[in-house]
């Protein structure tokens, strides 16, 4: 597995990550533990080093999953967590209210370790921007972190530009991540010429646009009642159904590879920066192996073209979020 650096920071991860927030959240009902555990051994066997979780995933289990898996692992592997949610005051159960307050942050960081089982989080992300509080103060209460060593880095979730650089003027910014795929293309306007030139790591989630860019979700894919996308505007029928061809010219350049359309959507991803570290999500073996199968693949300055020349041509549909979740993100 290659390795790459996150930034300008000592943070030296494997080119590709796991993000592990569908083994217990978000995407259907919670996967077998133990089959969960086995699987992300299987990942650091494999080379993976990096690993995304986050204390409203779940709540609180898939925190604890990923601190039970990767215990044996202690030093070789990094962990990236995230603060910012508690649970609504109407006693739903929901986690839909923000808290950055730097008490709050520090409450979380505590119990994170916890059930992490570590002694400092590798990586500590602002979920997503509270207007509520400055965000000079969010970043001083992550910098007392860093220095009782608590927390090794800093990173911020779906943060617009202005925020970034505010955030890292306090305490510098290893990582920030966010949505970016072929399908979801907004951050090359303003959020990565200000990564590149402060030097912060760019960490995707969702590369695989949720799975749809996998090729095997098409409009006549039924979620189960659980799964979060049922409620993105993407993934109506109808949005599913226009967005096909995309996944279609995908599937056109990876058989002339020999790779899969998700293979071919990581290694377009991977070749946009050199500080750039995905983190697709599974729950199955053979998936977790075909993406890592993508690292591998390299393209010639003609194949990036005709992808670029490809996707340019396709207008995406659909929101990537219901109302009142897009309206938290780019602030």
């Amino acid at each position: 597995m290659q390795k790459r650096k996150l930034g300008n920071s000592n943070l030296d991860v494997s080119a590709l990550g796991l993000g592990c927030m569908g083994m217990s959240f978000g995407l259907g009902p919670a996967a077998d533990k133990k089959e969960m555990i086995s699987l992300i051994r299987s990942a650091v066997e494999k080379g993976i080093t990096f690993f995304d979780t986050a204390e409203v995933y779940g709540p609180f289990t898939n925190e604890e999953l990923i601190g039970e898996a990767l215990a044996p692992f202690r030093g070789p592997v990094a962990i990236a967590t995230k603060f910012g949610w508690k649970p609504n005051a109407d006693g739903s159960g929901r986690w839909n209210e923000l808290d950055s307050r730097p008490e709050h942050i520090k409450q979380v960081a505590e119990q994170s370790l916890k059930r992490l089982k570590v002694d400092t989080i590798d990586l500590f992300y602002q979920h997503r921007v509270d207007l509520n509080v400055p965000i000079e103060d969010v970043a001083g209460a992550v910098k007392d972190l860093i220095t009782e060593g608590k927390v090794k880095h800093f990173g911020l979730s779906e943060a617009g530009v202005k925020t970034i650089r505010k955030a890292h003027a306090v305490q510098p910014i290893t990582a920030v991540q966010s949505e970016y795929s072929l399908w979801w293309r907004q951050p090359e306007a303003e959020l990565l010429p200000t990564l590149e030139e402060l030097g912060i790591g760019f960490v995707p989630f969702s590369p695989l646009g949720k799975g749809f860019l996998t090729g095997t979700i098409n409009e006549n894919t039924k979620f189960d009642s659980s799964d979060f996308r049922n409620v993105v505007p993407r993934f109506s029928p109808e949005a599913r159904k226009a967005n096909q061809s995309l996944v279609d010219s995908l599937g056109n350049i990876a058989q002339r590879k020999k790779a899969t359309p998700a293979q071919i959507a990581l290694a377009w991803l991977l070749a946009q920066k050199r500080w750039i570290v995905p983190i697709p999500g599974t729950t199955k073996l053979h998936r977790l192996e075909e993406n890592i199968g993508g690292v591998a693949f390299e393209f010639t300055t003609d194949e990036l073209a005709e992808i670029e020349n490809a996707s340019s041509k396709i207008n995406v549909q659909g929101e990537r979020y219901p109302e009142h979740l897009q309206k938290l993100v780019n602030r």
